[in-house]
């Protein structure tokens, strides 16, 4: 199985690491300080579950690699529509991509049925310009329960879990599906075969839609947004808007908010991906955290002001974030 991860920073490479360990035939794509740590000391874990280095190739020149079996993306989802020239010399007639992203995707309606089917969401397809780099039938979905960073070039700090759920848009059980899965677990990572990954796509986004632009805001860890009372009240009334969006596209979450938020406490004080990014200075990954659901919201009929209020301020900050 050959596989190439497009945007190896903490989460690819982790995984990169883990398939390699496997013995996959694994390519990192990389640039910068990272990329030359990577080839000089290999891919450095650093893990409660026991530290390890995985010398694997790495690479900025995806024409290096050639055609493969699957790409992992590890791409924030804002980079999709602009990464055809290095994910292009990767495909093959049935090369898989399988997106590592928070958020809604922009395959969410490919072959959804019911009303809604093939439709797409603006706000994670302006125009189309991402189905036309990552055709939607070549999708494989991911929802990342895993925690890490980038402790320096070449170094990954693991922090918890090594859950990667992963599921087709047509919610069969195919073989692709199910040859990636055994390759994760034989890395020593969780790789289930969800039938439809669209409900765990809702229970991390119940997260990721109130945690990450209310923290960005604030400059507050989740610790701190959970015992502040007021904060914790608005994360839970955009929890309550955001549940409602899902059942009305027919999705079962499966938890309670109180639950939710207490395993967001347990988590401490960890800063979320949006306000790292916030502070490193780079793009904020709202569209498909927020206004993604303010769409599926619209195009449901459902109420979630509490959503276009907090957009608001937020999407303010992204543009002056970005300029």
């Amino acid at each position: 199985m050959k596989v190439a991860v497009l945007g190896a920073g903490a989460i690819g490479a982790y995984v990169g690491a883990a398939l390699h360990h496997a013995g996959a035939d694994v390519h990192l794509i990389a640039r910068g300080p990272h990329l030359a740590a990577m080839r000089q000391h290999g891919v450095q874990v650093h893990s409660p579950r026991g530290d390890f280095t995985a010398h694997v190739h790495a690479t900025d020149n995806p024409n290096e690699i050639g055609p493969v079996d699957y790409v992992l993306l590890g791409l924030k989802a804002n980079s999709y529509a602009a990464c055809g020239p290095l994910i292009d010399p990767l495909l093959h007639e049935t090369t898989a991509v399988i997106a590592a992203q928070n958020g809604i995707p922009w395959w969410y309606f490919h072959r959804h049925g019911g009303p809604h089917d093939g439709q797409r969401i603006e706000s994670v397809d302006p125009g189309g310009a991402v189905s036309a780099v990552l055709a939607p039938q070549r999708a494989i979905g991911c929802v990342v329960y895993a925690a890490t960073e980038l402790e320096g070039p070449g170094v990954v700090r693991h922090l918890e879990g090594t859950r990667f759920s992963i599921g087709e848009p047509d919610r069969t059980i195919s073989p692709r599906c199910q040859t990636f899965s055994d390759a994760m677990q034989a890395g020593g990572l969780k790789c289930p075969v969800e039938k439809d990954l669209r409900n765990d796509i809702w229970l991390k986004l119940l997260g990721n839609i109130s945690f990450n632009p209310i923290s960005a805001l604030a400059r507050a860890t989740m610790r701190q947004m959970c015992h502040h009372g007021g904060t914790r009240q608005v994360i839970e009334t955009m929890m309550r808007e955001t549940l409602t969006v899902a059942q009305a596209l027919g999705c079962d979450i499966g938890i309670s908010i109180e639950r939710r938020l207490a395993g967001a406490e347990r988590v401490g004080d960890h800063r979320t991906s949006t306000l790292q990014d916030l502070e490193a200075g780079k793009p904020l990954e709202l569209d498909v955290l927020l206004t993604a659901v303010i769409e599926l919201a619209h195009i449901t009929h459902t109420d979630v002001p509490t959503l276009h209020t907090v957009h608001a301020i937020s999407d303010l900050l992204a543009h002056r974030t970005a300029a």
